[in-house]
């Protein structure tokens, strides 16, 4: 799966430790983005569709870790 790096970024801030763990996390989340902020929600959105076609094992072989410098 081929994810931009916004999406490994907001992956990494929200890890939880598995990929089921992560979508629900993520969905959580989502119910708290206001109207306005359509980027996030965006993001939130395709991150979502990702995570939901693979595997626990490809999940597993990521590297998240995030990259603020």
């Amino acid at each position: 799966m081929n994810f931009t790096y916004e999406e490994v970024n907001l992956m990494a801030l929200y890890n939880a430790g598995s990929r089921e763990r992560l979508i629900e996390v993520l969905t959580e989340m989502r119910t708290y983005l206001t109207f306005s902020e359509t980027e996030l929600r965006d993001l939130t959105d395709s991150t979502l569709d990702k995570l939901a076609g693979m595997t626990d094992a490809e999940f597993d072989e990521l590297d998240l870790y995030p990259d603020f410098i």
